[in-house]
């Protein structure tokens, strides 16, 4: 879904809670990774893999000037004869940490996705979950925004919405200083000359 249909897609929207609920949980996850500096994992079931919207948060990220909300997606069935950026596979969860940000896109919740989710959160890792808003995987994230079967929109839709207010919150793209430009103003700072006095 390109920009013009997201646009047509909030003008039909507008007036109704799913603007305010996007934009919010997208907001969510946008200081999520920024806060933390990246790190941002996305996965779905065995059965429903999120790989659209990977491809448009990398998009966004790229506009946006935000790297951090390029996630990594990481597959169920993912084989390492499998192109660097699809070889990710469930393990990768196993071995996230603390700053560390895992957005689970799930219809349904298989069992084995949420035992591995709960270890992720006991390691510090900031669970978002997209999908059905309730059970266990909802009582698990610390935050979700509910898409329920036979909502006015299917998961697919709120996933186009999420992606591009991901991109749009937080104002213009900023450069983030690395340790060698702050060396490098405090270096000027300390061997700057005297103000002249008056």
């Amino acid at each position: 879904m390109d920009a013009v249909r997201v646009a047509l897609l909030r003008e039909v929207l507008a007036g109704t809670e799913w603007l305010g609920a996007t934009r919010r949980f997208a907001g969510v996850l946008r200081g999520s990774v920024v806060a933390h500096g990246g790190g941002l994992l996305l996965v779905g079931t065995p059965e429903y893999e999120p790989w659209h919207l990977a491809a448009h948060l990398v998009d966004e990220a790229a506009w946006s000037g935000t790297p951090e909300l390029a996630p990594t997606l990481v597959r169920h069935h993912a084989r390492p004869s499998d192109p660097a950026h699809l070889a990710v596979g469930p393990g990768r969860i196993a071995a996230a940490r603390r700053g560390e940000t895992l957005l689970v896109v799930a219809p349904e919740e298989p069992a084995p996705l949420l035992e591995r989710v709960h270890d992720a959160r006991r390691a510090g890792v900031t669970v978002l979950a997209l999908g059905a808003g309730e059970g266990e995987l909802a009582a698990l994230a610390h935050d979700t925004l509910a898409v329920p079967q036979g909502a006015e929109l299917d998961l697919d839709s709120v996933q186009h919405l999420v992606s591009a207010a991901a991109g749009e919150n937080g104002g213009p793209p900023r450069r983030r200083r690395g340790f060698r430009d702050r060396l490098s103003r405090l270096t000027e700072a300390l061997t700057a000359p005297p103000p002249a006095p008056w």
